[in-house]
């Protein structure tokens, strides 16, 4: 199932506590983007906030996945899930009359 993920930064959090935990969060996602979990990701263009589309059985698999990641673990960001389907509306183009 794809799930989409949108980080939101815990409220007063400040800039110099993420630094320590990027090099490992940027490794992390590394291991699931090989892993097939991270399909892709993004930092939205007008704030920063990361956009992530996992592949997951659900969206509990996709949140037990999202709380390895270290920025995360340590409090500093937590994500909204969202589960995805395919759009059914394409089935209009092929029904007969």
């Amino acid at each position: 199932m794809k799930i989409l993920a949108l980080e939101h930064e815990v409220p007063g959090t400040l800039p110099e506590q993420f630094a320590p935990h990027l090099d490992a969060e940027t490794r992390r996602v590394w291991e699931l983007v090989q892993a097939g979990t991270i399909r892709e990701m993004y930092f939205r263009q007008d704030r920063t906030q990361a956009v992530i589309v996992l592949e997951c059985d659900d969206a509990d698999a996709a949140r037990a996945v999202l709380e390895t990641l270290p920025l995360v673990r340590a409090g500093l960001i937590t994500f909204e899930v969202i589960p995805l389907r395919a759009y059914p509306g394409f089935r209009r183009l092929f029904r007969e009359d």
